[in-house]
C-alpha cells in the first residue's frame, strides 16, 4: 500500500473516531495493567463483566493476596486460561509487594518480565499511562494491518515494526485502537463486512465481499 492510501484511511478513520480509546474499565495503573494481561484470548466485554464485581473486591496487590488464589479463579472462571491468569495475577501481586510498587512503573523490561505480561501488553501499558510511542499488536489489529495491506508482516513483531515506521508520529497512540475496533466489528476473522467498511476504497484485500 502506498503512502497516499494509508493518509486517507487515517484521515478517516480520524474523522470517524477522533478520540478512540480501548473498550476494557480501569480505574488505576494497577487495573489496566490486570485487564490487559486478562484479555488475552477474551474479549473485552467478558472481562469487563468480571472486573466489574472483581475491582470493588480487589483491585491492588495487597487485596489480591488477601483474596487468594482459590477465590480469584472462582471470579476468572467464565473465561479461557483462568487457572494461569490467576496465579499470574497473584505472583504479579507478589512482585509488586515486593518492590514496594503503589503503581504501575515506566519500565519495559520490567513489565515484560512480569508472568502473563508480553510485549502486546506491555505496549498498551506504556502507551496508555506514559504516552509513549508505540503500537501495540494483537490479533485485530495483525489481519487489520495484513489484509488491508496498511503494513505486511509474518508475525506481530514485523506488523509492529512496519506500523511504526508508516504512521504519523501524531497517530501512533490512536491506530491500535482503531484496528482492534474495526477488525472487532468489521473486519471480522472469518467473515469481515466489507460493504460497511468506512475504508473500503483504500483498502487492498483481494476478496471483499460487496
Amino acid at each position: 500500500m502506498n503512502k497516499t492510501k494509508r493518509f486517507k484511511i487515517i484521515h478517516i478513520l480520524n474523522t470517524e473516531n477522533p478520540f478512540p480509546k480501548s473498550e476494557l474499565n480501569f480505574n488505576s495503573s494497577f487495573e489496566l495493567l490486570i485487564s490487559v494481561m486478562l484479555s488475552a484470548q477474551t474479549k473485552d466485554k467478558s472481562v469487563n463483566n468480571i472486573t466489574n464485581i472483581l475491582y470493588p473486591i480487589a483491585n491492588t496487590p495487597e487485596k489480591f493476596i488477601k483474596l487468594g488464589i482459590l477465590k480469584l479463579k472462582n471470579h476468572l472462571k467464565s473465561i479461557g486460561l483462568y487457572n494461569k491468569k490467576a496465579e499470574n495475577i497473584i505472583n504479579i501481586s507478589k512482585t509488586f509487594i515486593k518492590k514496594k510498587y503503589n503503581f504501575v512503573p515506566n519500565k519495559r523490561s520490567f513489565l515484560e518480565s512480569l508472568p502473563g505480561v508480553g510485549r502486546k501488553t506491555t505496549n498498551v501499558v506504556l502507551s496508555t499511562l506514559y504516552n509513549i510511542k508505540t503500537i501495540a499488536v494483537d490479533t485485530h489489529v495483525f489481519r487489520v494491518s495484513n489484509r488491508s495491506h496498511f503494513a505486511l508482516g509474518k508475525n506481530v513483531k514485523e506488523v509492529e515494526k512496519k506500523l511504526m515506521k508508516v504512521v504519523p508520529k501524531q497517530y501512533i497512540h490512536k491506530i491500535h485502537h482503531w484496528f482492534v475496533l474495526h477488525g472487532r466489528y468489521i473486519c471480522k476473522s472469518k467473515k469481515p463486512i466489507c460493504k460497511k467498511c468506512c475504508i473500503k476504497h483504500y483498502c487492498e484485500y483481494k476478496k471483499k465481499n460487496e
